[in-house]
């Protein structure tokens, strides 16, 4: 069953909170809380900055997102490469060859896995290294590996970040902004002596996450599959950091925060070169898996600071003009809707795409909340790397690695692909040879979004309802672990 947004609590005289700006989260970020009953009654998420970089891009030539369009963000670069690639071959009528699709595939991976072990060990796990749990049984051990740039699971964290970045060094060149991601496929073929390097660092990877993060071996995690398997792994599996966030979880009834709509949306991550995609595309609501059309996703300005509040904007034909003046909106973020509706994208939307058990398992007894989106970006880093595996040992140094083509006077094509964060799209058009229109939705912008044209929340404001709030607090943690369960990249919503 779908859920509805709640009547916010009644009785008792409400007060209002703006919480912000946010550490540990990229970007600005503030949110405006209306406080009834002790719990959260409406939240307005605002994105306090203005960058314009689909205005950048207006009438250059269309070659020059690759350069322009991956610096949006430092973070997901690789992904906004990948975005814009997919754009301009779309456009140009290219198809990848098997090399190409899989070393994109490799450095894709390697960004969003290094992104989900730096959300949970940096930004996410912290809190509950602060004070205000002390007494809590399992807070000395949280303290000890977690507390900012002191734990030990921390310092092993960024150690095994930093050695997984070998990939795009060796692939790519640098990291971010590379241009090695092109729209046929890679510049940079592989030999057999960089697979045989590349083998072995994703090999020292994979014995980080079975010695520290997980305790046990990828296969363990990967055969968890029920809540009832995830509840003996948290009072009887082996002693690592995914055991204590269970623990910590189960201590603060995490899977009663933070639900949303529980509609979920995912472009398809890892393209196949049998056409598919290691994590399928789709949505899901209601119970059920479906496909979905590009065509019926559009941009809502209503509550955003941009002109042409009136109506809802189709991609293609979308602007970003911004409005300084305008008074109702509070936000520089944009409202995206699919089919009208606001979607939740991420990991847990890929992984309940794809069909996970574990994962729709956890959704089915109490939607997306704080615990299945923290579980399911654990499991993907397991699931990928297994994959990263695969592909190197698929990759064919004597094949092919790029296509080559022609740009066209007049085209428009969209790249779909999925961040760490979720759900990318680029929707990219061209006159006269020259960029017309490029329109960007990312993940922070679907799940951050402000209330559109009839007044409907975004997914994170709908999230927020109901979060407990004492007298004395400021800054909720509840709050705090909602929205951090999201994973924002705020420089990425106000491109």
């Amino acid at each position: 069953m779908t859920a509805e947004p709640s009547p916010p609590p009644t009785g008792q005289p409400g007060r209002r909170l703006i919480v912000g700006p946010f550490n540990r989260v990229e970007g600005d970020l503030e949110v405006r809380l209306e406080i009834g009953d002790g719990a959260v009654a409406a939240a307005y998420v605002n994105s306090p900055l203005f960058r314009g970089f689909e205005r950048i891009l207006e009438g250059r030539a269309p070659l020059d997102a690759l350069v322009v369009a991956p610096r949006i963000c430092g973070i997901c670069s690789v992904s906004q490469s990948h975005a814009a690639a997919l754009a301009l071959a779309g456009a140009m009528g290219l198809e990848v060859p098997r090399n190409g699709l899989l070393a994109t595939n490799l450095m894709t991976a390697t960004e969003n896995v290094a992104d989900h072990l730096t959300h949970f060990h940096l930004f996410f796990m912290p809190d509950f290294a602060r004070p205000a749990y002390a007494g809590r049984p399992w807070f000395e051990r949280a303290e000890a590996r977690f507390k900012a740039a002191q734990g030990t699971s921390v310092r092993r964290a960024l150690a095994a970040r930093t050695e997984l970045f070998h990939i795009l060094g060796l692939m790519g060149g640098k990291w971010p902004h590379t241009l090695t991601i092109q729209p046929g496929g890679v510049t940079r073929a592989l030999d057999g002596r960089d697979r045989v390097r590349l083998l072995a660092i994703v090999g020292a990877f994979r014995r980080f996450l079975e010695t520290s993060l997980f305790g046990a071996p990828l296969d363990a995690v990967l055969a968890l599959e029920t809540a009832e398997d995830l509840d003996r792994w948290r009072r009887a599996g082996p002693e690592s950091d995914f055991r204590l966030f269970l623990e910590i979880a189960d201590d603060l009834a995490l899977s009663g925060l933070g639900r949303a709509y529980d509609r979920f949306l995912s472009h398809g991550a890892y393209p196949l070169p049998d056409g598919g995609h290691l994590y399928r595309r789709g949505t899901f609501a209601d119970g059920r898996e479906s496909s979905y059309d590009p065509a019926d996703v559009t941009e809502h300005h209503r509550f955003s600071r941009m002109a042409g509040q009136d109506r809802p904007h189709p991609p293609f034909s979308g602007s970003t003009v911004p409005d300084g003046a305008d008074e109702e909106g509070y936000s520089w973020c944009k409202a995206p809707r699919l089919a009208g509706l606001p979607y939740e994208t991420g990991a847990v939307a890929r992984q309940l795409i794809d069909g996970h058990p574990l994962v729709r398992a956890l959704v089915a007894d109490d939607g997306a909340n704080v615990l299945s989106r923290v579980v399911a970006r654990l499991l993907e880093i397991a699931r990928t790397a297994r994959a990263m595996e695969g592909w190197l040992r698929n990759l064919d140094p004597a094949g092919p690695w790029c296509a080559q083509g022609q740009m066209p006077d007049r085209a428009q094509a969209v790249g779909l692909t999925e961040a760490a964060r979720g759900a990318l799209g680029h929707w990219l058009r061209v006159e006269q040879g020259r960029i017309a229109g490029y329109q960007i939705i990312a993940p922070t912008t679907w799940n951050f979004s402000p209330r559109d044209l009839d007044g409907v929340p975004g997914p994170l404001e709908r999230a927020l309802v109901g979060a407990p709030v004492r007298p004395e607090e400021v800054s909720p943690l509840s709050v705090q672990h909602i929205l951090r369960s999201f994973d924002p990249c705020m420089v990425c919503t106000v491109h």
